[in-house]
């Protein structure tokens, strides 16, 4: 099978979108509300090749379906360059959480040609990568929701993602994630892009995020799903006295 061999990714992706994957956690809606939704994975498929994006880093697997959007996108985005694209999933709780269902479906497809699994948690594996001299065209980052976690990655991110790349967060409704971001964007010129998930499902559709944790999170009814977050075209590092206030109640 080709590195741009299209069809079996498609395929992958439409039977996990219509018959779900062959194994889940429980309870029964978890697929449902953990994975992201067939159309926010078409508009960060088609992002990413508007971006010609060659290098991608993903933080979070699951059961796959984002990673499949990004594989699908790495794929045409080699068939129309004719380059070597480079997928690298970072996800610690794959095999133990998941029983590896999404990297199974990933290695099926063929993605295992361009993909690599690390089974580490982010904080460990991202300075990694960063003392590797990776250096990524986008990022797509669902892993701890929790404040400091999230900041973490975002910080060795802003490092590994070239300047002018992207990065794309999912479950944006979150405080937690809101707040993480909204430091980058107050104090290192981060840009969030309005329209590219303008036609993505929303928090109040209730299987995106599930009712109960919508209502016990902050969230705001009405926001995207997912964020997509442009970097300076120049890396700079503002003075320490240059410091704007970024925290919840500013969201």
């Amino acid at each position: 099978m080709a590195i741009n061999d299209l069809e079996p990714i498609r395929q992958a992706r439409r039977r996990l979108s219509q018959d779900g994957p062959e194994w889940t956690r429980g309870p029964e809606r978890d697929f449902a509300t953990v994975t992201l939704p067939e159309r926010d994975c078409d508009l960060l498929r088609d992002l990413l090749i508007t971006e010609r994006a060659g290098t991608v880093i993903e933080v979070g697997l699951a059961y796959g379906s984002s990673a499949l959007a990004i594989g699908e996108a790495l794929a045409a985005g080699a068939e129309q360059s004719g380059g070597t694209p480079r997928h690298v999933v970072i996800d610690p709780f794959q095999r133990d959480a998941y029983h590896d269902v999404g990297w199974n479906l990933m290695i099926r497809a063929g993605l295992d040609r361009i993909a690599e699994l690390i089974r580490q948690p982010s904080s460990e594996a991202l300075p990694r990568l960063l003392a590797e001299g990776v250096v990524a065209d986008a990022a797509f980052v669902d892993g701890s929701h929790r404040f400091h976690e999230v900041f973490v990655d975002l910080y060795y991110l802003r490092k590994i993602v070239k300047p002018g790349g992207l990065i794309v967060l999912d479950d944006d409704w979150a405080p937690s994630i809101r707040t993480a971001v909204r430091y980058f964007e107050y104090n290192l010129g981060w840009t969030v892009l309005p329209e590219a998930f303008a036609g993505g499902s929303r928090v109040a559709e209730g299987v995106t995020t599930g009712e109960e944790m919508t209502r016990n999170s902050g969230a705001v009814a009405g926001n995207p799903r997912c964020r997509a977050i442009r970097l300076p075209a120049e890396r700079f590092e503002p003075a320490f006295d240059d410091f704007r206030q970024f925290m919840a109640e500013n969201l």
